[in-house]
C-alpha cells in the first residue's frame, strides 16, 4: 500500500535491527533522485535517502524492470556508482526470468533482504491503475518469478506500493496488487508451500 516514500522508514527500522540489507527492488524508475518537485522525501528520492544513511548493502541490491523517459543521459549512472545491479527493463523483455532470479539469490547470499516492488515495474497494459505508468514493462508472470525467485532467502520484510485503484475501474489493477502480496507472503523464510 501507499506510495514508494513507505520504503525508507521501513528500511530504517529494519536496518537499526539487522544492519544494511539487500534489496530486490521492482520498478519503473530507480527512485533515486536526490530531490523530486524541490522535496528530499519523496516517492522518487527513497533510496537515495536509504544509501545516505547507510541502509543498504549497496552491493547487493538489484533494480528490476527500470525504463522511462529520464532527464539524464545516463539515468542509471548513480545507482551504478554505488554498485546497484540494475537490470532495464528491455534486458527482460520475452525471456522468462528464473535465470536472472538464479544469479540474484546468488548475490544476495544469506544476509537479510528485503523486497520491494513498485505496481508500476508491471506493463500498464496489466496494471493501469498506478501514478507515474511507463510503457513497455514486465508482464505478471515475469513478476511472479522474480518473487517466487526470491524462495530461499533471507527475507526480513516486503512491500508492494504505488497501486491507484481509482486509475483502474477494472480493479485489475489492485487484483494482480493481492496476489503479488500473497506471492510474497509465501516466499517468506520458515513458510510451508506445497
Amino acid at each position: 500500500g501507499g506510495e514508494h516514500t513507505i520504503t525508507y522508514p521501513i528500511l530504517q527500522a529494519l536496518a537499526a535491527k539487522h544492519g544494511p540489507v539487500g534489496l530486490v527492488h521492482v520498478d519503473a524508475h530507480t527512485d533515486t533522485a536526490d530531490t523530486a518537485l524541490g522535496e528530499k522525501i519523496y516517492h522518487g528520492t527513497p533510496f537515495r535517502r536509504c544509501v545516505e544513511e547507510g541502509l543498504l548493502d549497496c552491493g547487493r541490491v538489484v533494480q528490476i524492470g527500470i525504463r522511462g523517459s529520464s532527464y539524464e543521459p545516463d539515468p542509471y549512472k548513480y545507482c551504478r556508482e554505488q554498485g546497484f545491479r540494475v537490470v532495464p527493463a528491455e534486458e527482460c523483455w520475452m525471456k522468462s526470468l528464473e535465470p536472472l532470479m538464479r544469479e540474484v539469490r546468488a548475490q544476495m547470499g544469506d544476509k537479510p533482504v528485503y523486497i520491494s516492488f513498485d505496481i508500476d515495474g508491471l506493463d500498464p497494459a496489466y496494471a493501469p491503475g498506478t501514478g507515474t505508468p511507463e510503457i513497455a514493462g514486465l508482464t505478471p508472470a515475469q513478476g511472479l518469478e522474480i518473487i517466487r525467485g526470491c524462495k530461499g532467502l533471507n527475507i526480513v520484510g516486503c512491500d508492494l506500493v504505488e497501486v491507484a485503484p481509482m486509475y483502474d475501474v477494472s480493479g485489475n489493477t489492485a487484483l494482480l496488487g493481492a496476489n503479488l502480496l500473497f506471492e510474497m507472503l509465501c516466499v517468506l523464510p520458515g513458510v510451508k508451500t506445497l
